[in-house]
């Protein structure tokens, strides 16, 4: 395995995958690229009836937070990475740039929704398994057990 590209958004189950693939990545010996997908268009409020116009997204120190944040870890890791800040649909540039940079593993992390919030949300981890020949891993964010005392 020679490259892996890994997705992150500074969520929950995004630090789930970034540490499962840094593991990886530490094992294989392979190339890190993190990747964080920000909006193409921003949807303004227009006071006549409810209607929205778009315009434009101007990369913002939000859109690059995530990176900066996952960079850090892979550092304390001891694991080298490069970033790209990516514009579009998530899912399709995903893909995009696991083609693009001949990936051998895309991993993603997933909030792991029920049939309603895929409905509702849609899933960027099931549309990037439906668009892409590249082998991905799907991390959910595990819960840390409660431990009781019996008294």
């Amino acid at each position: 395995m020679n490259t892996i590209l890994i997705a992150v958004d500074g969520s929950g189950p995004s630090d789930a995958a970034l540490r499962t693939g840094l593991e990886i990545a530490e094992v294989e010996d392979a190339a890190v690229v993190l990747v964080h997908v920000a909006p193409s268009m921003d949807t303004l409020p227009v006071s006549l009836f409810g209607a929205t116009a778009s315009v434009e997204h101007a990369p913002t120190a939000d859109d690059v937070a995530p990176l900066t944040a996952a960079v850090e870890v892979a550092d304390a890791c001891g694991v080298r990475a490069t970033t790209r800040l990516l514009s579009g649909n998530t899912a399709d540039e995903i893909v995009a740039c696991a083609d693009s940079i001949r990936a051998d593993l895309i991993v993603i992390g997933s909030r792991g929704l029920g049939a309603l919030g895929r409905m509702i949300l849609g899933s960027v981890s099931r549309a990037v398994l439906h668009e892409t020949r590249v082998p991905v891993l799907v991390v959910r964010e595990v819960e840390a057990p409660v431990v009781v005392e019996a008294r």
